[in-house]
């Protein structure tokens, strides 16, 4: 495989389909909280609404956006 297509490493993945913000934000939370200190999951989210809400999500729960190409995101757990 060639490097453009290689994914980064992930510890769990999410399918979330078309799940809206509200919705998704909440559940995803829960997921990130189920993880290990500096953890990473894959999620994707099909919602056009996820381009701009995972990475503010991100931003404000101290969690890393690792790689984001709609629609799949790359998110490392926090530390602690």
């Amino acid at each position: 495989m060639s490097p453009e297509n290689c994914e980064p490493r992930f510890d769990d993945e999410w399918d979330a389909g078309e799940m809206g913000c509200g919705e998704l934000v909440i559940d995803l939370r829960a997921r990130m909280r189920a993880l290990a200190p500096a953890a990473v999951l894959r999620l994707v989210a099909l919602d056009p609404g996820a381009r701009e809400d995972i990475p503010a999500w991100c931003g404000m729960t101290g969690h890393k956006l690792v790689e984001a190409a709609h629609p799949v995101y790359f998110i490392r757990r926090k530390e602690n």
